[in-house]
Parts: C-alpha cells; structure tokens; sequence
C-alpha cells in the first residue's frame, strides 16, 4: 500500500476516492501536504519497509540527529518500557524517536495521533489515537491494545501532552503541555521502566503567532512545520531509566503524570551547567603516607579517657594536633586523596590550615594495621569564640552567622572534613564507627547538645542535582546566609512542581533520572536526614575548590531513639537526663 498523502487519507477507504474534492485539495495545500506528496513520489518513497522510509523522509530533510547514542545506551534491552517523551513539533519528533528506539526494542510500538495515518508506510508503528477527541470511540481500543502490549514485555512510545508544545507568552518560551495520567498508570500497571526523554526545538514563529490567533488553526500547519524542518539539527535528551516504584506519588494520578512530565523538563539544556573543568596539572604529589609504627606510638601515648569505642579490630579516638603531629598529617593526607577522586582537594600534598591547630580530631585506627580509616574536624565553639570570635570558627568563612544563630547562643559542635577512605565508603563499619564515636565523645561532653556544619557536595553530582537538593531541602533561616551562594535557580516548569508537591518525597527519583551513574542523594546526607538534621543554606566553599556545602543542625536531643541508643548506648539516658535538668 502507498500513501496518498492528503487528508483523503483519513477517511474510510471506500470515500477516499469520492471525497478529493477542491476543498481537500485546497486544504492539503495550506497544511503542507500536496508539496510533501511531491517530495514523496519524487524520492521514491513508495511501499518502502518503515525503517528505510523513516530513513528516506530524514534523509530528504536532511536532519541531524544528536544524542542518538546516548539514547540507545539507555533503553532496556528486554521487559516492559515505556518511553515519554515531549512533543515540540507534532510529527517528526515521532518519527525519529520511533525509528531510533527499532534499532534496539524491534517490538517497539508508538501511541500516537490519528493524523500520522497519512504516511501508510509507517503505520506498522503506530497505534492511533485521537488525542484531540476523549470521546472518540476509536480511543479505547488504542489504550487497551498499548497496555496489553506494555504487559506482554514490550516497548511503548507516546507523547502524553497529547498536543504539540505552545508558546507561553509571558515568559516568552515554549512549554509542554500537562501530560495524561495515562503514562503512570501504563508505568505502574505492568511494572515497567519508565524512561524519560526531551527533544529539543520548536516550531517556526509562524507557527505559535497563529496559535495566538486562534489556537485549533495552528493544527492545520502541523505538515508545513514538517517540512520546514530541513536542515534541522534534533537534539535528544535521555535520563536514565527508573522502575515503576520510582514513579510514584502520595496523591496517585495527576502527581505521578505531572512528576514524568518533569523528569523529562529535566533532561533539557535550557537547564544543563557543566563543571569547570578541574585543573589537576598543578597539583603537588600526595605526601608520603606516616609509618604504622609512628602513628601507633602517637596513639598509644593519648590519655587514656581520649580512647571512645573499640569494635573489632578499630579504635576511635579523639586529640589534638599537639597531642599527635604526625597522625594530624596522616589525617590531612588521606583527606587530600578522597577529596580529589570526588574532583574536590586543594591540589596540595595534604589537605590542612590553620584550623588543625584549634579544631579535635575524632578519628578511626585499625590498630592491626595502623592505619587511619576515616575522621571528623570538630571545633568547639564554647572554647573557639573565647579565643578568636566568630573568627575561630571555619565555617565563618562560609556562612555568616548573626548572634542569634545556634554556636554562639550555647556549645555546639561544629563539624567538617569528614572522610573514609576508599576501603571502607561501602561498608557498615566506617559511618557507623564515626558516629558512635561522635556519640561517645558527646556523653563525655554533655554540653553539647547540637551539631551544626556542612554536607559537602561534590562535584561528580550534576549542577541540576545540587540545585534539586537545595529547593527540596533548605528551609531557610533568618540567622545565617552564605557568603557565596549556590545561583543555580530551578528550571520554571520544575519551580512550579516544587510550589505544588513535595519535591523531597521525590528527590531520588530525579537525582536518578539525571546522574550518568544513577546515584542518589550522597550517603552522609542521608544520613543526617534519619539524624532529624534542618538544613538552612548552600553555598560554595571558596577554600576547598568552590565545593557546594548544605549548612545543617542536628539537636542530637531531638534524634530518633533508636539512634540515640546506637550511638549513644549506654550514656543514652544520662545524656538525655542531663538536659532535661
């Protein structure tokens, strides 16, 4: 079967003969279509197989396609997926997307709009629906046979808009429209991936000054912006898949649509900041690490009510630079080698300041192997803003802190440079090590009732992530503002799902969709979160590479009991006692 490109073609066959009559001939010709009937028959394009014509039609337009690999890379080879995408220019978007997803899913099918049907060759694609009538009978059985298909194992395409992208006048830019709930309860029906894609571009101005005029005209121009298309360069933009679980929401429904819609505003390059490149070819060598012999001598001359928990083969400990020189540089050495595999580091051999001489070191030993495993700077600031003021304090180069903020109204610790090193990232031991001797130390310590400092971010998280985590986290407070903040505002469709949802709640699954490794929020800050920790401000660290830090309080008080009791444990009660006195 060959095409009769016209609107002929949409009507039963039996009348598509008695019904070429000079109005649909006058109308083909305003649309676009009789010129694409020549270039049609010109390049031969009759009866081809839907692979070569898709490959002829893009070859005739001559469009360049970008970000084709990055998109095969991301498509599941086998199971249930189903592809969103958003829908800027009402035709070729399909074709593309439809002809590319074949190279990898053959059983991919492609929701799409009944006016496609022109192009007979394509139809084994397709499954029609007609996104501009919810009545149309002709609509139910499309949606029944796209979820059967997705159920059976297959691979479906739609754009859930239903209608090709409009201008927002006040902004001056083109949105997608709201998507159909269809997409989640696709996702979630069958288990599936759900994959997020955004092709980039738009319409000609013609196009969106017709709209303005009257908006169900511009439907007539959907096959000229077709052909103006030649020469075009479509940029796709793909986030990773997620499992359905990933795509869920409180308020089911129009959530979960409005969240797959954003996921794919996400992926667009209106919002993309790249990193400045790190420069690591001026940076010194790594010290020579310290001999296992000396670090253990330092150690083992500490007083002994410095020693905090001992687990297996570790010892935590608490001192002073005076106390331990050496284990001091150890500890700044190690620092310096985890900072730079996260693109962070000084580029010096070791990672320390003026700030190693006043702060504690709390810090991890396995003492089989004397070696240094991991460690927290701590600065007490009852005792630091005696010596200095607000000076003393690090993170005063960071933040500015009024009166009113917590370190300088009661003791507080303040805390930073926290590491493990690589061994031990993965592993049970190292956190929990850390904060049972942060626990430790508090029981000796009692004044202490609240930990404030930063989460480092680092640079290996996409700009889009941190700046996710910043609107989803940060509850300002009145008392603190950073010196140098965080610039990077949400992109205008992803501001709006934060005003209306909660942007926590689906924190992970956008963090997900974006990294290149699909990590989620970093793990020491999902660790102060189950702390109960707020978090006020973020802001760059103009002393440790430009480095985003979340500036956040943890009122130990206020922790889960069954955290207290872990890290506390058996000082838990007295701890608690000794406040409430």
């Amino acid at each position: 079967m060959t095409s009769q490109i016209s609107l002929a073609s949409l009507l039963p066959p039996e009348k598509q003969k008695t019904h070429i009559t000079l109005p649909i001939r006058l109308i083909d010709k305003i649309m676009g279509l009789a010129k694409m009937q020549r270039l049609y028959e010109a390049n031969n394009m009759q009866g081809l197989a839907k692979e070569e014509f898709a490959d002829k039609l893009l070859s005739v337009l001559n469009v360049t396609i970008e970000g084709e690999q990055e998109l095969l890379s991301k498509v599941p080879k086998t199971g249930p997926v189903v592809i969103a995408s958003n829908h800027p220019f009402g035709g070729l978007e399909g074709v593309i997307l439809a002809r590319l997803l074949g190279k990898v899913r053959q059983d991919i099918k492609v929701l799409a709009n009944v006016g496609l049907q022109i192009f007979s060759e394509l139809q084994d694609y397709f499954i029609f629906t007609n996104p501009l009538s919810e009545r149309d009978p002709r609509n139910g059985p499309s949606l029944r046979t796209s979820m059967a298909h997705v159920k059976a194992g297959g691979a479906l395409l739609l754009f859930p808009s239903g209608k090709v992208s409009y201008k927002e006048r006040q902004q001056n830019r083109v949105v997608e429209h709201p998507w159909n709930r269809l997409v989640a309860k696709l996702v979630q029906s069958s288990q599936a991936q759900f994959l997020p894609v955004w092709v980039e571009g738009q319409n000609s101005d013609m196009f969106y000054r017709i709209e303005s005029i009257y908006y169900p005209l511009r439907m007539l121009f959907l096959g000229r912006e077709l052909l103006n298309k030649t020469n075009a360069i479509v940029k796709l933009n793909t986030g990773n898949s997620l499992a359905a679980k990933y795509l869920v929401a409180q308020q089911a429904g129009q959530e979960q649509a409005d969240l797959a819609r954003c996921l794919s505003v996400a992926c667009t390059d209106e919002w993309r900041h790249d990193w400045p490149k790190l420069n690591t070819a001026n940076f010194s060598s790594l010290a020579e690490p310290v001999d296992k012999a000396t670090i253990l001598t330092e150690i083992a001359n500490l007083p002994a009510e410095q020693h905090l928990v001992t687990y297996k083969q570790f010892d935590v400990y608490y001192g002073f630079q005076s106390q331990l020189p050496q284990v001091v540089n150890e500890i700044a050495r190690l620092r310096e080698l985890v900072f730079r595999q996260h693109d962070e580091g000084s580029g010096e051999p070791r990672d320390t300041d003026k700030f190693d001489a006043t702060y504690t070191q709390l810090f991890i030993v396995n003492r089989e192997e004397g070696q240094i495993i991991g460690a927290y700077r701590m600065g007490q600031t009852d005792k630091l803003l005696q010596q200095n003021g607000v000076a003393s304090l690090y993170l005063s180069q960071m933040f500015e802190f009024d009166t009113g903020f917590y370190n300088q109204q009661e003791p507080c610790l303040e805390m930073g440079r926290s590491f493990l090193i690589p061994e031990y990232q993965r592993s049970y031991y190292g956190l929990y090590l850390l904060w049972r001797g942060i626990g430790a130390f508090v029981c000796k310590f009692p004044q202490y009732r609240r930990l404030y400092g930063t989460v480092s971010i680092s640079k290996l998280y996409d700009k889009r992530s941190i700046a996710l985590m910043e609107k989803a986290l940060v509850r300002p407070l009145s008392t603190v503002r950073a010196r140098t903040p965080w610039n990077i505002p949400l992109q205008p469709d992803l501001q709006a799902f934060a005003q209306q949802y909660d942007l926590a709640e689906h924190l992970t699954s956008f963090l997900k969709t974006l990294e290149a490794d699909g990590k989620d929020i970093p793990v020491l800050l999902k660790h102060y979160q189950k702390l109960g920790a707020e978090f006020y401000c973020l802001g760059l660290d103009s002393n440790f590479a430009d480095t985003p830090g979340l500036l956040l309080c943890v009122d130990l008080l206020n922790m889960p009991e069954k955290l207290g009791k872990q890290y506390l444990a058996e000082g838990w009660q007295s701890y608690k006692e000794y406040h409430q006195q």
